[in-house]
């Protein structure tokens, strides 16, 4: 069971833990002093001042709040039952101010000393006699909750606590500050949904982003259609592994499920209590496949059409030249404007292939008849149209960025999802931005080595990068700034069945997002965030969470130096204070093995393998393992002819005799990327070497327009100037999916200094092809 936060005390006298009852043993053991407990709060106040003292946590301390405030008795009890939970203390919570002689209490107040903290700023001034949070509204107080929480132990204790002295003045950085969750892909049942809400709460984030309706399930009941929640919440069948493992194979199983408004509704106070807006999105014009299964005259072709079973992109979306859409559409949103008293509503935007406007009468005869451009002109009257009408009813539309094209609407936010942008773009025109670029800050990606993960749609984003995450561009004026109103991360749940699975990509990547959102830039520090999560992890630990342990997988970076043709191997963890273990011969490590101090080089061929342990010797996370193949071009100058694209430019030519194989994964940063171009490289053995052998790798990712090249010659020199081709391949793999093609060019035996691998461009750019396809390239290996 996972830990709740309860607004209402609960009515027992035992500690919960995780859901069960934990009763104080007898005899107490050795107090948690404040000297002897970490201060570890995450994320980082603005101003944190330790003092001398503390104040001890007993059963005759009070709560005290600002007399006749309801909401303020809610926070109250809210906090008190925290404190129970960690401590098996629970204050009483009374409606009036402290007396002169009033000691061994905490106030909860909004009369604060400070008046620009905003809406959600607070101070909290702990000392030995009291505790006292004040703000200028009960958001602050509630905010400053959470940072009296993560004062107490980390994990329950019987033992005495004490709080060390200290003062904070705190407020955010950022006004938005989101989670999102994909329920439609995989439904996610409601007290999870309630759950989820809580993990935001402790994070202090502010804004809960509800994606409900996609292609492969509508997620949420429209009283006017309730055909939408009995077709369209169901489909037969689900994708079976990886988009890109071809044949597709599907599920029977049938998944599916749906919000009733009641639980809509309670889903929404919930969040409210913790000051969270939930804002809703329902996908318009594309994604809409369970919408129009269940009512095909809505599409551009009348159907028949099916709840998808599988993930992507699909050409049938709202027919855009249909009247009966928006009637459809307006019906819906009044319904969600019922439920949902956020100010912004999500309408999507995104992904909507104009394939079927562009075959459409309909779309073609709206075109004419409102003098638009073309099918991207028309997206924009199709928002626009929405907008007016939500703007009537006093709401604001948010969209992914794609609702750019063709002209944004007068009012719109924008999510800037294709990287930053389309934010950077939109604040231009003054508009408000929420970043959420999948570079950073898509938690559906890989957050450690792709082969120790569960699937996911791809990309690589650990702890360390989310941390990196700047959401206010550089390139933005002083004025334009003012436009970004925060960011989020993203979950989206093709890969991610259950809730589980949500909290491993989730955990610990939010800790990170949530200072990225709340702290100044100025005082962000990686290394203090690595050691403050030493004790988030043990909140984890207590709350029951399944969060990713990759944090604790060590990740090896080899560096390799072309003038001793060597390569010096570092060892790291984006978790502080574990012990790394390793060994080179392929064998697993233990805490025997040889313990990691500093980088090393390694002038031979090896398997590199290497763990964490804790101090008790307990393996952290899994063993990571990189083979080092120092071949007879193991080092040596490369000379590309044409330079890669400057996203996948890796460590350049020295990439290909690095003596590492790059994995399938192209945003590993160990693929050298061409777009449109051909690839050819030369080697430079320094002096005539007898060799044999030839291979070079290629990646298939057509997915993602990554193909083998159409021809790769392997060719050999004596001087440099005159080649002898060995080997020319035209006939490369034909199978589907994502895989790594190694070819091979088997040498006469004979001496060479050069070597030179060809590989041309299945779809080379030019002025004539537009369509460009990628080649990427690996280790060159010569035996």
């Amino acid at each position: 069971m996972h830990f709740k936060s309860t607004i209402a005390a609960l009515a027992t006298s035992a500690c919960v833990v995780s859901g069960l009852l934990f009763s104080p043993p007898a005899a107490f053991a050795q107090a948690t002093t404040a000297q002897q407990q970490t201060i570890s709060i995450i994320p980082k106040p603005v101003k944190l001042t330790q003092q001398s003292g503390s104040f001890a946590l007993g059963k005759d301390t009070k709560i005290f709040v600002d007399p006749k405030n309801e909401e303020l008795r809610k926070i109250g009890e809210y906090l008190a039952q925290n404190i129970k939970e960690m401590t098996g203390v629970q204050p009483k919570v009374e409606q009036k101010a402290p007396t002169k002689g009033s000691s061994n209490y905490l106030q909860l107040t909004l009369n604060t000393p400070v008046d620009t903290l905003g809406q959600e700023g607070y101070t909290l001034n702990v000392t030995s006699n009291s505790i006292t949070l004040a703000a200028k509204e009960p958001q602050g107080l509630f905010l400053g909750t959470q940072t009296v929480r993560q004062l107490l132990p980390a994990q329950p204790t019987a033992a005495p606590v004490s709080i060390p002295a200290l003062e904070v003045v705190d407020k955010p950085r950022y006004q938005w500050r989101g989670m999102h969750l994909d329920v439609a892909r995989h439904f996610m049942p409601v007290e999870f949904v309630k759950e989820y809400i809580d993990y935001l709460a402790m994070h202090k984030l502010n804004t809960f982003h509800w994606h409900l309706t996609e292609d492969q399930g509508w997620r949420i009941e429209i009283k006017k259609y309730p055909e939408l929640t009995k077709v369209g919440a169901w489909r037969d069948g689900t994708l079976i592994g990886h988009y890109s493992d071809q044949p597709h194979q599907f599920s029977n199983e049938r998944h599916g499920g749906f919000y009733t408004q009641e639980q809509i509704k309670d889903v929404v106070k919930y969040a409210q209590e913790r000051y969270i807006t939930v804002v809703p999105e329902i996908e318009m014009p594309g994604h809409a496949l369970a919408a129009l299964a269940t009512y095909p005259h809505l599409s551009c072709t009348g159907g028949p059409f099916e709840v998808e079973k599988k993930w992507g992109v699909f050409d049938d979306i709202f027919c855009a030249g249909n009247e009966e859409t928006f009637t459809f559409l307006e019906d819906v949103m009044t319904e969600v404007l019922a439920l949902f008293p956020s100010k912004i509503v999500h309408i999507g935007g995104d992904e909507a292939p104009k394939t079927r406007w562009k075959e459409c009468p309909k779309c073609q005869k709206r075109i004419a008849d409102e003098g638009l451009k073309d099918e991207h002109e028309l997206q924009s009257y199709f928002i626009q149209r929405m907008e007016k009408f939500l703007n009537a009813k006093g709401r604001t539309i948010i969209g992914w960025d794609e609702i750019l094209e063709g002209g944004l609407a007068p009012n719109a936010y924008v999510m800037s999802w294709r990287g930053t942008e389309g934010g950077i773009e939109a604040a231009k025109q003054h508009h408000y931005v929420v970043m959420t670029p999948g570079s950073h800050v898509y938690f559906d990606h890989y957050q450690g080595e792709p082969s120790l993960e569960p699937t996911a749609i791809g990309g690589l984003t650990t702890l360390e990068k989310v941390y990196s995450f700047e959401p206010t561009p550089a390139e933005l004026s002083a004025e334009e700034k003012k436009y970004i109103l925060g960011a989020q991360a993203n979950v989206w749940t093709e890969y991610i069945p259950n809730t589980e699975h949500v909290e491993y990509m989730v955990f610990p990547r939010i800790s990170a997002l949530s200072e990225v959102l709340w702290t100044p830039a100025a005082k962000k520090d990686w290394d203090d965030f690595r050691t403050r999560m030493q004790q988030q992890y043990k909140r984890f630990d207590h709350m029951g969470v399944n969060y990713a342990r990759s944090t604790f997988n060590v990740k090896q970076n080899i560096a390799v130096d072309p003038t001793q043709a060597a390569a010096t191997v570092t060892l790291a963890t984006d978790a502080k204070g574990p012990k790394i273990y390793y060994t080179l011969d392929g064998s697993e490590p233990t805490t025997a093995s040889q313990a990691y101090g500093a980088p090393f080089q390694l002038a031979k061929t090896a398997t590199i393998k290497a763990a964490s342990f804790d101090e008790n010797g307990k393996q952290l996370g899994k063993v990571s393992s990189r083979d080092l193949n120092q071949h007879k071009a193991f080092a040596h100058a490369v000379e590309l002819t044409n330079a890669p694209h400057r996203n996948y430019t890796a460590a350049g030519g020295l990439t290909l005799v690095d003596g590492q194989l790059a994995s399938n994964s192209f945003t590993n940063g160990q693929w050298l990327g061409f777009l449109g171009d051909d690839f050819e490289a030369v080697i430079d053995l320094k002096e005539k070497k007898s060799i044999n052998r030839i291979s070079s790798s290629f990646l298939q990712t057509k997915n993602d327009g990554i193909q083998l090249p159409a021809q790769v010659e392997f060719a050999v020199s004596k001087n440099g100037k005159k080649y002898k081709t060995v080997k020319v391949i035209t006939e490369l793999s034909d199978k589907p999916g994502v895989f790594k093609e190694v070819v091979t060019a088997e040498v006469p035996s004979k001496k060479v200094r050069y070597i030179k691998v060809t590989a041309k461009n299945p779809m080379p750019g030019s002025e004539e092809n537009k369509r460009k396809a990628w080649l990427f390239a690996d280790e060159i290996i010569v035996e």
